[in-house]
């Protein structure tokens, strides 16, 4: 087997880890305490099912739509935590990376999912580019520079 074909398989279980350990990190937060903050409690837990829920779908294939979904959960998650230590998120903030160990973990693996989103979108464009037909050499270089007898 070729590294092309093996990367491919490499990265969706990877990328389909990274997105569970963040729905792992976000339902232990909920379960721990986060279940009773008002709205933000429950979206935990929708960020948390859908993380699982995209994870999986991840293992049996990624067509470009699950890829984007993939990258829409981590770019939410990194969205809300950033939300939360700046402007707030319906009245809740959080300051630094409390609570520790769960917040740096779950920027990582965010980061992680993205990471390897975007190595796998280069490997598929690198792919593609390499099986185009070379482009026909242009107009000026077929033609004859000089004028024909008379």
């Amino acid at each position: 087997m070729t590294l092309e074909r093996l990367l491919d398989p490499a990265l969706r279980v990877a990328t389909a880890g990274t997105l569970a350990a963040s729905g792992y990190i976000h339902a232990r937060l909920y379960a721990d305490g986060y279940r009773f903050i008002h709205i933000v409690g429950p979206l935990f837990l929708v960020q948390a099912s859908v993380s699982f829920a995209v994870a999986a779908l991840l293992l049996i294939g990624m067509p470009p739509l699950l890829s984007v979904a993939a990258g829409g959960v981590a770019l939410g998650a990194l969205g809300g935590f950033a939300a939360s230590r700046t402007v707030g998120v319906f009245g809740f903030t959080e300051h630094g990376l409390q609570p520790a160990p769960q917040a740096l973990l779950s920027l990582l693996a965010e980061a992680g999912t993205l990471l390897l989103l975007a190595v796998r979108q280069a490997s598929v464009t690198r792919r593609r580019r390499a099986a185009r037909p070379p482009l026909r050499p242009p107009v000026w270089d077929r033609v004859t520079l000089h004028t024909p007898p008379k």
